[in-house]
């Protein structure tokens, strides 16, 4: 009987070789490989198609095209848009060029994006905080002013912060995909360039609220939300409804008793595969309109598991990678001391020698 068993395509991603599927992308391959392998993604959404390849956040090296063609690619290429070839070996966290790019596309990132963490919506969820916790720098060399833009609403649901775009497309694409018609959309040019809604048109389809969910940042907030908590002082939980517009599959967050919020489902990746109407988004903020499934299932690096951490659960492995790269071995010979009348000596001693430096530096 012949074979009818498709081809695989055999990829080497950081030393590790895997089969995948032909057409498949690099970033796809990365992927099932879990999410300490995956390159960053800011711009590529896996259910939304055509996304991917503005943000460039998710740059490789391709140090082998292909068993064919061994030669390397001579630039840095996008995975999320570069489809994987037979015998390809990619190199991603072990590839020092890479990194280094990362951090600039973070410096860049940054340019304009405003530091208002602490009274943005999105802090704790956002995958800019993230991006740039794993591979940004202290400091950045832009000197210029930064854009601005006023807040403004673009739908009875939906509030526009144009000063944190970094103008993924995701929002243009999900109206694209999953409304009847769009919009809103990228208006100008260059620094100018801007989301918007078309001659102050205000989004109001029955799914405009799923916008928010696919931004990566805090530009597209839920105006029933806003302000009124943290999202690690929250609880989430699964829940579903019988809706006759969207699947009813959502996740409902608490603050005690209280639904403060509604979304959509989002998988290890941080994206959405179901999205759900604004009836079951902004409407039903009630327990006895859901059916509770049980907790969320939420990464344990999550910020939204603080306060929630069970000792049974296994360390987060990006948590000793950072230990043990700021580690520093001390070599310290000095005695040690556990007579309590000489600490209390030396103690003065040094109390002495810091007022002494304190009032060197003042005069």
């Amino acid at each position: 009987m012949e074979n009818t068993a498709p081809q695989l395509f055999k990829i080497t991603f950081d030393g590790i070789e895997i089969e995948v599927p032909p057409g498949t992308t690099i970033m796809q391959a990365a992927r099932t490989l879990g999410p300490h392998y995956a390159p960053p993604a800011m711009c590529y959404y896996e259910p939304l198609k055509g996304t991917g390849g503005k943000c460039r956040a998710c740059l490789v090296k391709v140090a082998a095209g292909s068993a064919k063609d061994p030669r390397p690619m001579p630039k840095l290429v996008p995975s999320c848009i570069t489809t994987v070839q037979d015998g390809m070996v990619v190199e991603n966290t072990t590839n020092e060029s890479v990194l280094e790019t990362r951090r600039g596309i973070v410096e860049f990132l940054l340019i304009n994006h405003p530091l208002d963490c602490p009274v943005c919506d999105q802090a704790g969820e956002c995958h800019l905080q993230d991006f740039a916790f794993e591979h940004g720098r202290v400091t950045t060399r832009y000197e210029e002013e930064r854009r601005t833009f006023d807040r403004h609403d673009i739908g009875p649901y939906v509030q526009l912060h144009m000063n944190r775009c970094i103008l993924c497309y995701r929002c243009v694409y999900t109206a694209d995909q999953i409304t009847d018609k769009r919009v809103h959309g990228v208006l100008n040019r260059g620094d100018h360039a801007e989301i918007s809604t078309y001659i102050e048109k205000a989004i109001d389809n029955d799914f405009s609220g799923n916008v928010i969910d696919v931004c990566p940042v805090g530009a597209l907030t839920d105006k029933t939300f806003r302000f009124k908590n943290r999202v690690w002082f929250s609880k989430p939980v699964d829940a579903h409804c019988d809706c006759e517009k969207c699947s009813g599959n959502v996740t409902l967050w608490y603050r005690g008793d209280e639904v403060i919020r509604v979304t959509a489902r989002k998988n290890e990746w941080g994206e959405v595969k179901e999205f759900i109407c604004n009836t079951c988004r902004f409407e039903r903020k009630k327990t006895s309109d859901w059916t509770i499934e049980g907790p969320t299932k939420i990464s344990r690096h999550s910020v939204i598991m603080a306060n929630k951490y069970r000792a049974d659960l296994k360390k987060p492995e990006f948590g000793l990678k950072v230990a043990a790269a700021q580690y520093k071995q001390i070599d310290d010979s000095r005695p040690y001391v556990t007579d309590g009348s000489t600490i209390r000596e030396l103690s003065k001693e040094n109390n002495v020698k810091a007022n002494q430096r304190s009032l060197a530096e003042n005069n």
